[in-house]
């Protein structure tokens, strides 16, 4: 029997898919941002074995690296009200993806300064710059360009994994996906229109982060 397909029954819900889609927008935003800078903060701790905070943030690394990002969301939102620490939807899904992208920036960007040629560094450090100095001025700039595309690739994963924050009642798009369906019954259409959202979001992300690396790093990205 040939399925008719029905995309009128979704235009009644172009408002709430629409409202849906920008929740969407705002939590990769955030996370990016405070993510990323967690990452940072976390892969030159690492790269430089400052202890005890390396040693901490290499533990951090391993819970987060090896746990489903669901049971961490879930952690968050049901699990830390047991020790009196209560959060709404919105809070929790920021702090899951946030605690995940700074995880798994730690190790990439990790990676980049540990491919920093040793002479630059022996090089600075002969100028009496301090560590911070040659951190902030000589090796983080071309690390992050180094691993910019390793980054946008990672902020791209994290975006997509947000639908899983629907599952504690975040109204993001998978979540508006799911109420329209149980309302009109066309899940096929809904599931599509909402596919090909994350499609052209994921493209246009990708599009203006790479754009952000030529212009921040220029000759490396």
């Amino acid at each position: 029997m040939a399925y008719e397909f029905e995309f009128s029954s979704v235009l009644p819900y172009t408002g709430m898919i629409a409202e849906g889609l920008g929740r969407t927008v705002v939590l990769t935003l955030i996370g990016t941002v405070f993510g990323l800078a967690l990452g940072v903060i976390g892969g030159a701790c690492r790269a430089w074995c400052i202890q005890p905070v390396s040693a901490l943030f290499r533990i951090y690394v391993e819970v987060i690296r090896n746990t489903p990002f669901l049971v961490q969301l879930f952690f968050i939102f049901f699990g830390l009200p047991a020790i009196g620490v209560t959060m709404n939807a919105w809070t929790a899904s920021i702090l899951a993806m946030i605690i995940n992208l700074g995880a798994y920036s730690t190790e990439i960007v990790r990676a980049g300064i540990q491919a920093t040629p040793k002479g630059q560094i022996e090089a600075a450090a002969s100028l009496a710059m301090t560590r911070f100095q040659i951190l902030r001025h000589v090796v983080l700039p071309p690390s992050l360009g180094r691993v910019w595309p390793a980054l946008c690739s990672q902020i791209i994963i994290m975006m997509l994994g947000s639908s899983v924050c629907s599952q504690i009642s975040m109204e993001e798009l998978t979540f508006v996906a799911n109420f329209i369906q149980s309302r009109n019954f066309r899940g096929f259409e809904i599931y599509i229109v909402v596919a090909v959202l994350y499609l052209v979001l994921a493209v246009c992300v990708r599009a203006i982060l790479m754009r952000i690396g030529r212009v921040c790093f220029k000759g490396s990205v």
